[in-house]
């Protein structure tokens, strides 16, 4: 366990010692939150690209996912919903 100081802004310094031991290096996002007993807990925020998607690439998405006739044929008589 390492000791660390809170600054007049309220800021902390992680030691790099810990920075390594988590493999953490450059500006990295942190969530913080606190527990019933007081601690402070600071994790590695994940973050996750999102890709909007345009009416036309969802409907390349619906072709290419679109099943043929013979398949859904098959697949209606095995499931009981068509003869």
């Amino acid at each position: 366990m390492e000791m660390i100081k809170l600054d007049k802004r309220g800021q902390v310094s992680i030691p790099q010692s810990i920075l390594n031991r988590l493999g953490l290096e450059g500006e990295v996002p942190m969530l913080v939150e606190t527990t019933a007993d007081g601690a402070i807990v600071l994790r590695p925020a994940v973050i996750y690209p999102v890709e909007l998607y345009s009416d036309e690439r969802v409907a390349e998405f619906d072709e290419a996912d679109r099943m043929d006739v013979a398949t859904a044929e098959r697949l209606g008589r095995v499931l009981g919903t068509r003869q």
